[in-house]
């Protein structure tokens, strides 16, 4: 039998074991989600770089793109709206992606739409009186794939014209947010594991409030510019 004493320290052992386990599962938590997030890190560090510097050569994907150009006949697109008109035609056509409506629309018998998807992008222009359409392709090297990939969402800031339509879109778009919610986690995890470490904590807030306040100072700067 537990002596008194040895009773009221059961308390205090327990929640140093629960704040142990904490910390073990904290620990594993980083490394783990890092090593899985690793390769979607560089891949937007790598893009975003490319991103900023548009001008290097090796990296300008637009010139050396493959351009196809064909006229193709249909059968009348089944459908009320014109996203499903457009999908129709897709399917004869056998195109797969992201449907994007140009800002303005052709009058009359005619349904124009772009294709996209990363490393390509299809431009279709169907007279749907005559039954006939041109059908343009434009092929991307890697780095345009890259590229792509980095900015593709399926929908823009105040887009009202076009919504994500592709399956494919949704579940890189639900990626790109798993990708952003992991980072806080690794982030939040370091923090632990940093303020744990007693020998260390001098230089941790040094180096965090030098992080804070350059990334601050760019926010409010911006912010006080416009």
């Amino acid at each position: 039998m537990p002596s008194p004493v040895d009773r009221l320290s059961l308390p205090d052992a327990s929640r140093s074991r629960r704040a142990e386990a904490f910390f073990i599962w904290n620990r594993r938590l980083h490394y783990y989600l890092g090593l899985y997030l690793l390769l979607a890190c560089w891949l937007f560090a790598l893009t975003g770089i490319l991103l900023n510097h548009p001008k290097w050569e090796f990296a300008q994907f637009w010139p050396s793109r493959v351009q196809t150009r064909s006229e193709r006949a249909f059968t009348a697109p089944e459908g009320v709206t014109d996203l499903e008109r457009a999908q129709h035609l897709m399917q004869q056509f056998g195109l797969v992606g992201e449907v994007q409506w140009p800002t303005t629309r052709p009058a009359g018998e005619a349904l124009a739409f772009q294709v996209i998807r990363p490393g390509r992008a299809i431009e279709v222009k169907a007279d749907l009186a005559a039954r006939r359409a041109t059908v343009q392709q434009h092929a991307y090297n890697v780095w345009g794939l890259v590229h792509t990939l980095h900015t593709f969402g399926g929908v823009r800031a105040n887009d009202r014209v076009n919504v994500r339509d592709w399956p494919l879109t949704t579940v890189w778009v639900l990626s790109m947010d798993a990708l952003a919610v992991g980072l806080l986690l690794m982030v939040c995890s370091s923090y632990i594991m940093w303020y744990r470490l007693k020998s260390k904590r001098r230089g941790g807030v040094v180096a965090l409030g030098l992080g804070v306040g350059s990334c601050g100072s760019f926010v409010v700067g911006v912010r006080w510019l416009t």
